[in-house]
């Protein structure tokens, strides 16, 4: 991570602590808050959370009709965008995280005894699924930890919000993003001669 250098170091003092938190990541988009994430997954579990893989999976709601949503999951975490069912946000989100927080690790040598979740868009939840959210959150605290991305942090539910602790990533400022094409050109022209 190249710019904010100071979010990275501070971000490291928390995956470090034992006390981690949900966390909301919001900022722009483009800013790095995949990057970001990625970086904290990395940190608490190593390697593994690069080793993916793409998962397909049906949910039926109250009136028996199919919603399918895609994933993508590490054996440590999961990755979801669950905007993308509309209005069975909310049962989507109640059951991915159920399952998760209710399925033991395959890695057990690692240092963090819980899971992750990561949902996506989450400042385009409907409100039924922000509310579930809040609860889903309070009753896996134990096995499961959500980071939520947003764009912006005023369509997230307070009782939601209050629950996470915010991370802003704002976007590199012009004068960031030329020193680090800076840094790049001169990499790069070492490694050219």
């Amino acid at each position: 991570l190249d710019y904010h250098k100071n979010y990275a170091k501070n971000l490291k003092k928390l995956i470090e602590s034992s006390d981690f938190p949900h966390l909301l990541v919001y900022g722009p988009s483009g800013a790095g808050k995949r990057t970001r994430i990625m970086c904290i997954l990395r940190e608490l579990y190593g390697s593994g959370v690069d080793k993916l893989r793409m998962e397909h999976h049906t949910f039926t709601n109250p009136s028996n009709k199919k919603v399918n949503l895609s994933t993508v999951s590490s054996n440590f975490h999961l990755e979801v965008n669950p905007s993308d069912v509309g209005i069975y946000d909310r049962i989507v989100i109640q059951e991915l995280i159920k399952s998760m927080a209710s399925t033991a690790q395959l890695d057990s040598g690692q240092q963090k005894d819980f899971k992750v979740v990561v949902l996506h868009e989450a400042d385009h939840l409907t409100r039924d699924a922000q509310h579930a959210l809040r609860r889903t959150m309070e009753k896996y605290i134990s096995t499961c930890r959500l980071i939520l991305s947003a764009e912006s942090t005023s369509k997230i539910i307070s009782a939601t919000r209050s629950r996470c602790l915010p991370i802003r990533v704002s976007a590199p400022s012009t004068d960031e993003i030329v020193e680090i094409l800076k840094i790049l050109l001169v990499e790069k022209a070492i490694h050219a001669h």
